[in-house]
């Protein structure tokens, strides 16, 4: 059987089937209810006719029919159909009344003899008879009447009506049932139409809407995801506004996610043209130095300072490098150790290190009130040593001598602040990316500025957060760690 694809189909299926099936149960409930009336009142009009007939069960009880005349009808007018047959122990005779009422049909020996098999129980039943059809009829004891004579006899009285007119009123009733329920159907199937595609409207309009969405070119680039649902089909109170609610915000998580993935793109690109200059000064340094070596093999004095100054930018270059590898790592998601550290101790020796390298600078360690209250937080020792020693020494090279760094010692961190000049506003929000730095001209002397965001990245890969307040004499960096 061929199955419907779309929903208009479906859905005009089930209403067009509904109306069917309803239609066949009133139909049906329909007939049966009349069936039982007309069959209720037959009988009824069959057990009143008992009454009409003359006679009864005394002396001289009689049917009224001459001798070979076979029953005749007395009393009331009976209507056109009615059957009265007597069943004696010698005289067995029955007629119907035909139209013009003057005249009756006898009924055969084989309908006597099925006469003669109807209970004497007061009820009605059902008989078929030869040439007649279809009767329901009812039987008595009639013992004192006489048929064809004059003496009477004892024997069963026989009434009935046809059932054909409770048939054909029933077939007719039927007749109009199937009609009316294939015009209902008819009428249920191009009503249904019509209306299943109005309402099925707004779907197809959502559906336009994320077909316009999938012909775009979403592959690259910086995407301009402008398509959406229109708001009066996204009232969530109706299934299709919560189709277009959700296909919006669906959009929307989409466009966000373009945008992202644009930005990380746009990053990567700087990323990789950052590390690239970064790289290409030391490699210039080396590869001038080298030539200078191989032009001037004689010459020990300048020889040693090109093997100097060569070892000096493969260290930096050494440090750089070890710096992006690290931070691939921590992006890659690999896990850093995590044991106890002593975050007290640490900072401590981190400040005393800072003092030695800074004399210039002022160095202050803020911490807990009592001294055996060391602060420990799990995590990897040398990432964690790290952290602190890139925002001393960014603290160090960013502030002029005689500046003052108080590291802060927290239950649940701890902080670095110094009343320098503070951050540049152009740099406050982005002081942790990667290559950020204060000075436009690329120079080293502010460093590759890697050391922050190496900061943000080992803090982060340990559960923790990194918060920067800036302002001219007041920058405070907070650092928080899961304990």
């Amino acid at each position: 059987m061929k199955r419907f694809a779309s929903l208009t189909s479906r859905l005009v299926v089930t209403a067009v089937a509904l109306v069917a099936v309803v239609s066949l149960l009133i139909g049906t409930t329909t007939a049966l209810a009349m069936n039982s009336y007309l069959t209720s009142k037959l009988d009824s009009q069959i057990l009143n006719s008992l009454a009409t007939f003359d006679g009864g069960p005394g002396p001289g009880g009689s049917l009224g029919a001459p001798p070979g005349a076979g029953l005749r009808f007395q009393g009331r007018n009976q209507p056109p159909g009615t059957l009265i047959a007597f069943l004696g122990d010698k005289t067995q005779v029955g007629s119907v009344l035909t139209e013009d009422r003057n005249n009756s049909r006898q009924v055969s020996s084989t309908g006597l003899d099925l006469l003669g098999k109807v209970p004497l129980d007061g009820a009605v039943h059902e008989v078929h008879l030869p040439g007649f059809g279809a009767y329901r009829v009812t039987a008595v004891r009639a013992d004192g009447l006489s048929v064809n004579t004059n003496v009477p006899e004892p024997g069963i009285l026989v009434t009935g009506l046809p059932s054909s007119d409770v048939d054909d009123t029933l077939a007719s009733l039927i007749w109009w049932e199937v009609l009316l329920t294939l015009l209902g159907v008819v009428v249920a199937a191009g009503v249904g139409l019509v209306v299943v595609r109005r309402q099925l409207r707004p779907l197809r309009e959502v559906a336009d809407t994320a077909h316009a969405v999938s012909e775009l070119d979403l592959s690259a680039g910086e995407i301009e995801l402008g398509e959406r649902v229109p708001e009066r089909l996204t009232d969530e109170r109706t299934e299709v506004g919560q189709v277009g609610a959700a296909l919006n915000t669906l959009l929307a998580h989409v466009e966000t996610s373009l945008e992202a993935r644009h930005r990380s793109e746009l990053q990567v690109r700087q990323f990789v043209a950052d590390a690239s200059h970064e790289l290409r000064t030391p490699l210039a340094t080396i590869a001038g130095y080298t030539e200078l070596a191989r032009g001037r093999p004689d010459d020990v004095d300048a020889v040693s300072l090109a093997l100097g100054k060569v070892d000096e930018e493969s260290a930096r270059m050494t440090s750089l490098v070890e710096d992006l590898l690290l931070l691939a790592r921590l992006d890659a998601g690999r896990p850093l150790e995590r044991e106890p550290v002593d975050l007290t101790r640490m900072l401590v020796e981190a400040v005393s290190d800072a003092r030695v390298l800074a004399p210039d600078h002022h160095w202050r360690l803020e911490l807990p009130e009592d001294p055996d209250d060391a602060v420990d937080v799990p995590g990897d020792e040398q990432r964690l040593h790290q952290v602190v020693t890139n925002l001393l020494t960014n603290a160090r090279k960013h502030t002029p001598a005689g500046t003052t760094v108080t590291v802060a010692i927290q239950a649940d961190g701890f902080s670095v602040h110094d009343d320098g000049p503070g951050f540049p506003a152009d740099l406050r929000d982005t002081a942790f990316e990667r290559f950020a730095r204060g000075d436009a001209s690329r120079n080293r002397e502010g460093g590759a500025g890697l050391g922050l965001s190496l900061v943000d990245a080992i803090v982060t890969a340990h559960g923790g957060t990194v918060l920067l307040a800036s302002a001219p004499g007041d920058t405070t960096i907070r650092v928080a760690l899961p304990r």
